[in-house]
């Protein structure tokens, strides 16, 4: 192969190649138990009750899955859509079908597993940066992670 093909393969390669996801992932340990935990967050809507931004949370299916629409206290909106569920793992996965958020093709997994006598929450997503730069689209996320996970260990006391 000539110098100019094996260019031209490379240049091909790099471009066809996807960008980059950016990847946030937050935890906190609260003292209450697992199961009792995973009750209090464990239902898709059940973010309403304890992350500061949601007013408020609506559940409705979309296609197969739940979807839930959050409105957020200073307005705008999100849409959301469940993609996973295990009870018994205590965890769930959902991606963001619209949203005022510098992002797009946003995964997010909500678990929790057991920590010592009490439980640890952690809250991961990947996404690719939307009118933002990376740094400051996972700052975004970051701080909504870290007020939702606020919310909750406040609320699990």
């Amino acid at each position: 192969m000539s110098y100019r093909h094996l260019l031209a393969a490379g240049l091909f390669a790099c471009a066809a190649t996807p960008a980059f996801a950016v990847e946030v992932t937050r935890s906190i340990q609260v003292s209450t138990s697992p199961a009792k935990t995973w009750e209090e967050i464990g239902a898709f809507c059940g973010i309403g009750v304890w992350h500061p931004a949601v007013a408020k949370c609506e559940l409705g299916m979309r296609k197969a899955h739940a979807a839930r629409t959050l409105s957020l206290k200073g307005g705008g909106s999100i849409l959301e859509e469940e993609t996973e569920r295990s009870d018994r793992g205590m965890s769930y996965s959902y991606i963001i079908l619209e949203s005022p958020l510098p992002v797009e093709d946003y995964k997010s997994t909500i678990s929790v597993r057991e920590h010592g006598a009490g439980s640890t929450i952690t809250w991961s997503g990947n996404f690719k940066a939307k009118g933002a730069t990376d740094a400051k689209a996972a700052e975004v996320i970051t701080g909504i992670y870290d007020a939702g996970l606020g919310g909750l260990k406040a609320k699990l006391k």
